[in-house]
């Protein structure tokens, strides 16, 4: 009898201690600091990376890079449109790494952009005859000669690419009269930016297409840009024909020309060409 009451007082007794214990396994110090810690290091997290827009994480030194080489296209941009062709070869000549920089960020706004006018082009080309050679004044990453059956002269400041021709588009290789479509896509640039035209309509056939695309900026007079009549008026003026355009893109215009089978009357007179507004990215 005597052992089965000690037996039935030592499970009294770790009955009552387990029940004491109880409340201390319920809110234990740890579990609140581990709570603590967990919101730092969300914190930490949310402040160690920014998205970039497209669903990647960026670190902060990604981000500092990114925005390095958005100021380094802003001033090279600025410069190509304030200075003539010719600067503007001497100054890639000078590092020629400032234009692969160049065209890096010219991609990156592009990618803003709803629909690309190069796009838009190669749609052009495909609905045409495939053996109508073609001269791409500002080619850039030579886009358009790698999407299309046609032959195509690809020419920009520097060349990257065996393909690439690299001049002054004012005096390209180009025989005259050996091409049947110049496609200049926001291209028109350089202060000399008339000099470009006048060697495209040296270069075209009898009968050949003239395609220009720019910013829609540079012809909105009430943004400080010039109407598009006077320059649609002066590239008439230089022997072509002016046969379509189109305003239905809220990013840029494009002009459809035909070089005039007859020739100019009045040579000699000067053509009253526009100034085009720069088109100068805003930082974002």
């Amino acid at each position: 009898m005597e052992s089965g009451k000690r037996k039935r007082y030592r499970k009294k007794k770790n009955s009552n201690s387990d029940s004491h214990d109880q409340p201390k396994k319920l809110v234990s110090a740890p579990q609140k600091s581990s709570s603590v810690d967990n919101s730092n290091s969300k914190r930490r997290k949310t402040n160690a990376v920014v998205p970039d827009g497209g669903g990647k994480q960026l670190t902060f030194l990604e981000k500092a890079k990114a925005r390095l080489s958005g100021g380094h296209f802003r001033m090279i941009n600025e410069k190509l449109y304030t200075c003539s062709g010719e600067e503007a070869l001497n100054y890639f000549k000078e590092d020629p790494s400032l234009f692969n920089m160049y065209h890096t960020g010219y991609q990156e706004q592009m990618s803003h952009w709803p629909e690309t006018p190069v796009n838009v082009i190669i749609k052009w080309l495909k609905e045409h005859d495939p053996y109508l050679i073609v001269a791409d004044f500002g080619c850039g990453d030579a886009r358009l000669a790698k999407n299309v059956k046609n032959k195509v002269f690809s020419i920009d400041l520097v060349s990257n690419d065996p393909s690439v021709i690299a001049c002054d588009m004012s005096n390209t290789p180009l025989a005259s009269s050996s091409v049947d479509v110049a496609v200049f896509c926001l291209s028109l640039m350089g202060t000399n930016f008339p000099s470009y035209l006048k060697e495209a309509h040296r270069v075209l056939n009898s009968s050949g297409w003239l395609l220009i695309a720019e910013v829609r900026s540079r012809f909105d007079p009430n943004n400080g840009g010039t109407a598009p009549d006077g320059f649609l008026k002066a590239v008439c003026d230089l022997g072509f024909t002016l046969t379509s355009k189109d305003y239905s893109n809220k990013m840029f215009l494009l002009f459809f020309f035909k070089k005039k089978q007859e020739k100019r009357k009045s040579k000699n007179k000067e053509i009253e060409w526009p100034t085009l507004k720069p088109c100068l990215y805003k930082r974002r």
